[in-house]
């Protein structure tokens, strides 16, 4: 531990080790973060995850430390490099602009809710990760883990291939060891997408489990923040330093009965025994590619061997249907929940409405146009949340995966949670808001990573995290990628 080699590597449990018996301190820890930054992300294979560091970021793990030599420590974050997405608002030195010129000269004029929590928790705050544009909601076809303001996010595996999306930069920066954990957003895949494409573990949590006040939206019914992390431990351990109920977020208040602050005491090395957990394979395995399935096959093995039930199959009967059907609820939510947001930047920001951006974006071709915006067109479009074409899509998300979807299978088979491929459960998760978290299950022969995603009832983070973690310590899959040791 004592060796920078491996500090980028540590826990966080490894790391409060380290401080409290004086072999390293987090203005150390920082520093080497930033050196990191500079020399895989700025230099050698230019991963382009970290859009801004904070120049503040030295002076704040100072403070910490100084506090941590008088009074003791604050906890589990204290100390512990912490990077944001580029859509969670500081109210700092740093920018935030979701990706996109159009805000790349903004700070906000307050934290995030979230950011609140992770500053009192004694984290520090290392800068803000690199995005797909506007969450993806820009236009179609654009490159997951590209944005006009800081470029192509690059995968650390292997760099021609995709590093998922829109929470790239911050999957790929704990992949990379260019910080010890990272908070993404997901509305439907964000943070599984790019968690599985970096071999780390990603945490969509219930809805309103996290505030969503003060980050950049897309759509209030689906939309949270959620930890990325090289290991379950650290993801539960910055988990419970992001709940709790905020009076910006109405959704937090349907929290308050089943939040923590405290997700650690979940992990449980033998979680799998005696669990039940289903497989939905109509659909939902219908596109992993051949080299991808004998990976998935043998980590279903995995969890019978670690003493799971597995129930296979364990099917959603309205798995085609939610594939199949095409919801206007993101258009419509957009539109209303961006022009809330810029408008509460005040005079902090020249845009002032979803207007405002497109016309920015057309007075720019070049750099602004380059894949279109076809999304932000057709929210603009969009006639307010009372229109028939809303109401109906909004209800169809519901039956569709909650109530005819996932409630019934795992009520039937008596489930504690339903497994998937990568990320291919990601966009039902969504639409219910129910949680998921994603874990590394292994490499294709060609060494592209894919992981293993565990999804659950409202509320039913502790027990997902307690299967990840037991199927982590089992099989132990993650490896660092080669481009960065």
């Amino acid at each position: 531990m004592s060796e920078p080699a491996m500090i980028h590597e540590a826990t966080i449990l490894e790391l409060q080790a380290a401080f409290a018996d004086g072999q390293l301190t987090a203005a150390r820890l920082t520093r080497h973060f930033l050196e990191r930054i500079e020399a895989y992300d700025r230099s050698g294979p230019r991963l382009n995850a970290v859009l801004e560091v904070n120049p503040e970021a030295l002076e704040i793990a100072e403070a910490l430390d100084r506090e941590r030599a008088s009074a003791g420590s604050r906890g589990p974050l204290h100390g512990i490099p912490v990077l944001l997405k580029d859509n969670i608002a500081t109210a700092d030195r740093l920018h935030t602009s979701a990706g996109s010129q159009a805000l790349r000269d903004v700070v906000a004029p307050r934290d995030a809710f979230l950011v609140t929590r992770l500053r009192a928790a004694g984290a520090v705050i290392l800068g803000k990760a690199n995005m797909t544009e506007w969450a993806n909601f820009m236009t179609t076809g654009m490159p997951a883990g590209y944005s006009s303001r800081g470029g192509q996010v690059v995968n650390p595996y292997t760099a021609s291939a995709s590093p998922g999306g829109s929470s790239s930069g911050s999957a790929v920066a704990v992949a990379a060891g260019l910080c010890t954990v990272a908070v993404g957003t997901e509305t439907s895949g964000s943070i599984l997408s790019p968690a599985n494409a970096n071999s780390v573990v990603g945490i969509k949590p219930t809805l309103g489990l996290v505030s969503r006040a003060g980050i950049v939206p897309i759509a209030t019914s689906q939309d949270t923040a959620g930890p990325l992390a090289r290991t379950v431990a650290d993801a539960a351990a910055l988990l419970g330093a992001l709940t709790g109920v905020d009076p910006r977020d109405r959704a937090t208040r349907g929290s308050r009965a089943h939040s923590r602050r405290d997700y650690t005491a979940s992990l449980d090395p033998r979680g799998l025994e005696g669990a039940r957990v289903g497989v939905p394979r109509a659909v939902f395995f219908e596109h992993l590619h051949a080299a991808e399935v004998p990976v998935i096959d043998a980590a279903l093995r995995e969890l019978r061997d670690a003493g799971a039930l597995v129930v296979d199959p364990a099917d959603i009967k309205t798995a085609r249907e939610v594939a199949d059907f095409r919801s206007d609820v993101m258009l419509y939510e957009f539109k209303r929940d961006l022009n809330r947001y810029l408008a509460g930047l005040g005079a902090a920001s020249p845009i002032k409405s979803l207007r405002d951006l497109i016309r920015f974006n057309e007075a720019r071709p070049r750099e602004m146009l380059r894949f279109g915006q076809v999304l932000l067109l057709a929210a603009q479009s969009t006639s307010g949340l009372k229109a028939p074409t809303y109401r109906v899509s909004r209800a169809e998300d519901i039956r569709l995966s909650r109530t005819e979807g996932i409630d019934p299978v795992l009520e039937r088979a008596g489930l504690d949670a339903l497994v998937f491929p990568g990320v291919t459960g990601a966009a039902i998760g969504a639409r219910a808001g129910y949680p998921s978290i994603i874990v590394p299950a292994g490499y294709t022969a060609e060494g592209a990573p894919i992981g293993l995603a565990f999804l659950g009832r409202a509320g039913s983070e502790p027990t997902l995290i307690r299967l990840a973690y037991a199927f982590e310590r089992a099989t132990r899959h993650r490896r660092p990628p080669a481009s960065v040791t």
